[in-house]
């Protein structure tokens, strides 16, 4: 056996098992997505290009479940982006509470996303939740907000919940990006008289923005692939579903598999666009 044969041995375990839990499902999800292919009438399944995409753009129902996604997206970017950094800043600064406080903001992050889900169905209920009864007891409102009915409050509800889990793990590597700029930056910055501002914009910021542009996707993929929460405090209403719940709808419920695989090539395909771009932003060399 020669020595270029021997790597791809030893890798050959791992490309099959990529090859038939990654690449054939996709590639037999595409071809799902050209035929009409329902398990309720199975005997009727046949080839039909890309009719399934041109209905899946067309469709009423498919514009609503896009435009609560970018909705809870464009929430979710905010908050994440802006708590992340906030919790980084504070973690950042070491003390002897630092180790527990690190371990504190970690547990949403931990908790499985339909747990929270639940935990927050609890606070937002409708009725008389803990927000509603806080509200009522300090003398906000005078009847219970139905956050879970109205459809833009319950969607900045959901961006809420997202936001809540997906900060630990965003401040978690921007914490680890602060911890890596060097002393002296801010030593020599210091000698020259700027204020924290001025060390923050011109040291911190710039130095931090490859992490930023992880911590974007990280913050788009999930906004955009938010389901168990949606579930866990609604279910499948009509009015608050997401790409990923109008998905599962039509996949498992009505067992339509063509027109499902063709909402997951379309979602995949809005995921790729964000994630394309800012991986190409996110260079160190267009800070400067």
């Amino acid at each position: 056996m020669t020595k270029k044969k021997f790597p791809l041995l030893i890798i050959l375990p791992a490309l099959i098992i990529v090859g038939f839990t990654i690449v054939y499902p996709i590639i037999r999800t595409f071809l799902y997505s050209l035929q009409y292919y329902t398990l309720t009438e199975p005997e009727k399944s046949q080839w039909i290009g890309f009719k399934n995409y041109k209905k899946v753009l067309m469709s009423p129902d498919f514009h609503r479940a896009l435009v609560n996604s970018i909705t809870i997206l464009l929430i979710v970017m905010v908050l994440g982006l802006l708590f992340s950094m906030m919790v980084a800043l504070i973690l950042n600064q070491r003390g002897k509470l630092t180790p527990f406080l690190t371990a504190i903001a970690i547990i949403p992050w931990a908790l499985p996303p339909i747990v929270n889900g639940i935990i927050w169905k609890f606070i937002f209920f409708p009725g008389y939740g803990l927000f509603n009864k806080i509200l009522m007891n300090i003398g906000l409102v005078d009847r219970p907000i139905l956050f879970t009915t109205h459809r833009f409050l319950f969607l900045a509800v959901i961006a809420i919940v997202v936001t809540w889990r997906i900060v630990p793990f965003s401040a978690i590597v921007i914490l680890a990006n602060l911890q890596n700029i060097p002393k002296d930056y801010y030593e020599a910055i210091t000698l020259e008289g700027s204020t924290r501002f001025q060390m923050f914009r011109r040291i911190t910021l710039p130095l931090l923005l490859p992490s930023l542009g992880v911590v974007l996707i990280n913050l788009t993929t999930t906004a955009i692939n938010v389901f168990d929460e949606i579930i866990a405090m609604t279910g499948f209403q009509y009015e608050n579903q997401t790409l990923l719940v109008y998905n599962y709808s039509h996949t498992f419920q009505f067992l339509d598999f063509g027109l499902g695989s063709t909402i997951s090539y379309v979602i995949m395909m809005i995921a790729g666009i964000f994630g394309y771009y800012y991986v190409k932003n996110m260079t160190v060399e267009k800070v400067y």
